[in-house]
Order: C-alpha cells, then sequence, then structure tokens
C-alpha cells in the first residue's frame, strides 16, 4: 500500500480569489469531481509502493492571510452540507476542498431538526452571493440509521432508550423513514424479502439514502420557488469502503456522485425502486455483506453499484 499526501497549498497573498461556481449545476459539479479525485487517490494508494499525492489549491483570502485593514476574511461558501456527525466522513476533505468552501451543519443521522433547518436558511438568507447548493449528505452504515433499523426490526430494543430522550428523539424520526423503507421493499421486492441474509443491512442502506432524499426534497420546500434565490438541494450517501458518493435515481443507471431529489410523491416511487433494484441493494441482500466494486460509475453488477 503506498502513503497519501494531501497538501493544502494556499496562493500568494496578492493572487486573485479563487472563484466559485455561479450556479447550482457548477456546484454540484465541483463537488462531483472533487469527490471523484479524492475516491480515486485513495483507490490508487490501496495498489503498489510509493507515494499517492493530492494538492488542494486554497486562497489566502479564506484564513484571513491577506488582511485587508485588518479585518477578519468574509463566508464566501458555494455550497451548504448537512451532513451526519460520524467521524469517518470528514466532509472538506471528501469533497476535496478547504476552509470557506463548504458551510458545514452535522447531526447525528442528518436529521432536518428546527436548529439545523435554521442554519441553512441562515446560510440562504446571509451568505446568498455565493450560495449555490445545499447537500443532504449521508453515510453508509450510519450508528443513527442502524440504531433506528434495529428498533424497527425488534421493538424491544426501543426500551434502551427509555432514559434517553435526546437519542430517543432522533431514533424517532428515523423509525418512520426505516417503516416505510421497508414497506416498499416488500411491495417492490416481494413478502419474502425480510428472510433474505442480507435484509438487514439492505434496509439500512436503503433507509439511509432515503432519508437523505427526503430530506433533501423538504429542503428544497423549506427554501422555496428555485428562481427566487437560486439555491437547489441535493443528495447522495457517502459509501465508506469505496470513498465514493452513491445516489441513486429513477429512469437512470448512473448512480454515481450527488444528484437532485425526487419532486414529488409519485416521483419517488419511481426513485424508491430505482434504490432497491440498484445493483447495490441486490448485492447486499444476495451477500449479507458490503463488497468494494473496482466500478466507479456506480452502474455495475458489483454488490455495491459504486
Amino acid at each position: 500500500m503506498k502513503s497519501i499526501d494531501i497538501v493544502y497549498r494556499y496562493s500568494a497573498i496578492d493572487a486573485a480569489a479563487r472563484p466559485r461556481p455561479g450556479d447550482a449545476e457548477a456546484a454540484l459539479k465541483r463537488l462531483d469531481d472533487g469527490g471523484r479525485m479524492i475516491a480515486e487517490l485513495c483507490a490508487d494508494a490501496a495498489e503498489g509502493d510509493g507515494t499517492a499525492q493530492r494538492v488542494i489549491e486554497l486562497d489566502a483570502h479564506d484564513l484571513g492571510f491577506a488582511k485587508v485593514d485588518r479585518a477578519a476574511p468574509k463566508q464566501r461558501p458555494y455550497a451548504a452540507i448537512l451532513g451526519c456527525s460520524d467521524a469517518r466522513v470528514p466532509i472538506e476533505l471528501i469533497f476535496n476542498e478547504g476552509p470557506n468552501d463548504l458551510f458545514v451543519v452535522r447531526v447525528a443521522g442528518n436529521g432536518l431538526g428546527s436548529d439545523v433547518l435554521g442554519s441553512l436558511k441562515y446560510a440562504v438568507a446571509h451568505l446568498g452571493g455565493s450560495l449555490k447548493l445545499i447537500v443532504v449528505l449521508g453515510h453508509s452504515g450510519c450508528g443513527a440509521v442502524s440504531a433506528a433499523v434495529d428498533v424497527f426490526l425488534n421493538p424491544e430494543n426501543y426500551l434502551s432508550f427509555v432514559n434517553k430522550q435526546s437519542l430517543r428523539n432522533i431514533v424517532d424520526r428515523l423509525v418512520v423513514v426505516v417503516h416505510t423503507a421497508a414497506r416498499r421493499m416488500q411491495a417492490t421486492l416481494g413478502p419474502d424479502v425480510a428472510h433474505r441474509a442480507g435484509y438487514r443491512l439492505a434496509l439500512t442502506e436503503t433507509a439511509i439514502v432515503l432519508n437523505a432524499a427526503l430530506t433533501a426534497h423538504t429542503v428544497q420546500q423549506e427554501m422555496g420557488d428555485v428562481a427566487v434565490h437560486g439555491v437547489r438541494a441535493a443528495y447522495g450517501s457517502y459509501l465508506l469502503a469505496s470513498h465514493r458518493v452513491w445516489a441513486p435515481r429513477g429512469g437512470s443507471s448512473d448512480h454515481a456522485g450527488l444528484a437532485y431529489p425526487p419532486a414529488d410523491a409519485a416521483a419517488f416511487g419511481t426513485f424508491a425502486d430505482a434504490v432497491l433494484l440498484s445493483d447495490r441493494i441486490q448485492g447486499l441482500l444476495e451477500h449479507g455483506a458490503e463488497h468494494t466494486s473496482p466500478n466507479p460509475a456506480g452502474n455495475s453488477t458489483s454488490p455495491t453499484g459504486d
């Protein structure tokens, strides 16, 4: 295995400010491109000897190195990311970004509580000059969703939260998503799906991406008409094993990178079926364990489909 050097390089103080994406599409592309670069770096490091290196070019203005009248640097993130608190998902790093590029909000299970929604609304209201995209990012193996799945499969487990109100609130919100995912699995894959070896893991991973898409849809509704503020919401699930972002979408076999959420209930039905029939979920049901895949496109016949 190679060693990895990730270098944060600041430009000269008198250099022009690093440009930001001009719209949501450009912001989504920059995140996807950055995520792919880091995933490829990690994949390259797993093979051979030597050193794999990635230089992340940063702007001296973004940490106040180029002070003007001793003023603090101005916030100018181009995307807001609602992610999970999990320490294995370093948001800026996995998207090849540095300070002042992303407005990051992290909470267990990336749930949309009042404080989280207030933070995102603040970003849209006060950072609208640069902010173009809000991303809800789940991740594989999420502990909060796994706990909700265990409560759904064995309701007696709920008693372990009886004296833990704050944790119970997180689980309560996610159990609804898990229940929805389980019902859809039975409707799409048949009533015997619950007896397959990988059912628990497949249900967990389905609920993770469904929760991210539902939350992104809600964020878009809360922010209002895209034409008014120009900010769009997107979703994805970061796969810990492959370091790639996975986002199934209806009508497409390409599940790599971030995606915009379904627009209505009918579109969510199509989306849910795309998740369940994806190579990743089908592979989890068959093998009962997470695999890595060499295919970066997200549409292979491997268990992960990443």
